[in-house]
């Protein structure tokens, strides 16, 4: 294992006790580059052949006031997978607020759980006074890794490969974009939504795969809400308008703070992929709050055409607090999966009469999803959730959902373990195009990053999406103990080569 080490960033992060600033949290701000990692069980499989890249919350300075994890600035951590084996490298997102920061020498923005005028210089989002970090979600369109901040900040572009900073989006508006974005690598489309606290409270729009802003509506809400994700059909967008948001009487006051609105429902509202804000069908439903979809497709039948969707559905939105937790009572219950109860569900939109039917799918308590990318808006029969550590933002497992049996696989790690999201990467074949098209929907591997409490070490870890009770197959040692995060993706090498020609092509047009 060959490690070259780059300039260090200046820090002025002091050692803490804070639940979300030590142990698996506890940030890391050396960014290296590893030729080749070293395999320490199992072999890599052969059949893979691409880019895991992980976006995290990874704090440089001591913070204003109170520390909320996700205040951390972002820091990608990126595998590349090829011919069995696998380099390494990480690089901090150099958003405008991180480069500030440094030139600084200290912090100069407040976090989520601070008051109004904490930061020494205006902020950013929806909630605005915060600093865009870029540290949670992580994507990749036209060739380009695009990383998102949940409150709508710029898009942060990097190189997947390298991890260069690219700077901001050029394609970006003024209302940000939120996280979740979606693409649909078919035609090369990146779809978007923002958020904020002005009308029409919401936008959506529509990237082209040349990197070009090409449609961009309102969605125009009765007021301020706090979406987080969104999903795509092959015809439709669908963004929402959840109950749980900010008091409007507090909002007044600059104090956001987000509560359930009793009464008011969950509203869907499906855009056609470049449609205008008359074109929008709005669907009811049970009131709840969600995070994360994980799959949307189309399907026709004798009672009607329809739209389906499936998601966490939180059956408790606004949690009690975690007392045990003293001071962090609020903010643990905030993003401990057991408090809220997220579980997978199921929502129809019937487009010829408008009514909306649910179902429940899973009793068990699970959140971040993935799919086989293959069948994305298409239907679907397995999702790959994870299981969290009850009290905290922690993922101890997987479980693997067969929405067509019912039937549950579970993989438990060993206490003081966690995970990654972990991407379903497809079973890389050299068969014909028509042969892989029939190959099985589980037929593939997750990937994942594990961080280890035991050895204080990290490590990458591949598992055997078909059959995951049975652990890891692979582990290889990485440099050093990462810190924990949200948000994964996995993108082909093939992609890229295919994006790489498009850009060529245009380039010479």
């Amino acid at each position: 294992m060959q490690i070259t080490r780059q300039p260090p960033v200046k820090t002025t992060l002091q050692p803490s006790n804070h639940p979300y600033l030590s142990g698996a949290w506890t940030p890391v701000h050396e960014e290296v580059d590893v030729d080749e990692l070293e395999v320490i069980e199992g072999e890599i499989p052969a059949d893979i052949d691409g880019i895991y890249l992980r976006n995290t919350e990874n704090p440089v300075h001591q913070p204003l006031g109170r520390h909320h994890p996700f205040d951390g600035d972002g820091m990608v951590h990126q595998v590349s997978i090829s011919g069995g084996k696998a380099s390494y490298r990480n690089r901090f997102i150099r958003t405008h607020c991180f480069n500030q920061e440094q030139i600084a020498g200290e912090a100069l923005w407040g976090g989520l759980m601070d008051p109004h005028g904490t930061s020494r210089r205006p902020g950013f989002g929806a909630h605005e006074g915060l600093k865009d970090t870029g540290s949670t979600d992580i994507i990749v369109h036209a060739g380009t890794a695009l990383a998102t901040f949940y409150q709508c900040g710029e898009a942060w572009q990097m190189d997947p490969v390298t991890l260069e900073n690219l700077g901001k989006a050029s394609w970006g508006p003024i209302d940000g974009v939120s996280a979740h974005p979606k693409v649909d690598e078919e035609t090369g489309e990146l779809m978007f939504f923002n958020y904020s606290k002005y009308a029409p409270f919401m936008h959506y729009g529509v990237v082209g795969r040349s990197g070009q802003l090409e449609h961009y509506v309102p969605i125009p809400l009765p007021g301020p809400r706090l979406p987080h994700d969104m999903a795509i059909t092959k015809n439709w967008s669908i963004l929402n308008d959840m109950p749980l948001f900010w008091d409007e009487n507090l909002l007044e006051r600059n104090i956001h703070a987000a509560r359930i609105h009793d009464g008011v429902p969950t509203r869907f509202a499906l855009i056609p992929r470049r449609g205008q804000p008359e074109d929008i069908r709005w669907f009811e439903a049970s009131p709840t709050y969600v995070l994360h979809w994980t799959n949307a497709y189309e399907v026709s039948g004798s009672e009607g055409d329809e739209v389906v969707l499936e998601g966490y559905y939180q059956d408790k939105p606004m949690p009690d607090p975690l007392e045990e937790a003293g001071e962090y009572s609020h903010m643990m219950a905030y993003v401990d999966e057991h408090s809220f109860q997220s579980r997978l569900h199921r929502w129809r939109f019937n487009l010829k009469t408008g009514e909306t039917t649910e179902e429940r799918l899973s009793d068990r308590i699970v959140e971040f999803g993935m799919i086989n990318p293959a069948y994305l808006m298409k239907k679907s029969r397995y999702i790959w959730s994870t299981t969290s550590k009850p009290g905290w933002f922690l993922f101890n497992g997987y479980v693997r959902h067969d929405t067509q049996t019912g039937e549950e696989q579970v993989h438990e790690l060993p206490d003081g373990v966690y995970a990654s999201e972990s991407p379903m990467v497809p079973r890389k074949s050299s068969s014909s195009e028509a042969v892989r098209q029939q190959s099985r929907e589980d037929d593939g591997y997750l990937v994942t990053f594990l961080i280890n409490e035991n050895t204080a070490t990290s490590e990458l870890a591949i598992l055997d999406a078909s059959d995951i009770a049975k652990g890891p197959i692979c582990r290889a040692a990485l440099p050093h103990k990462i810190s924990s995060g949200v948000h994964a993706t996995w993108v082909e090498h093939a992609q890229l080569s295919r994006d790489a020609e498009f850009r060529k092509n245009q380039q010479a047009a």
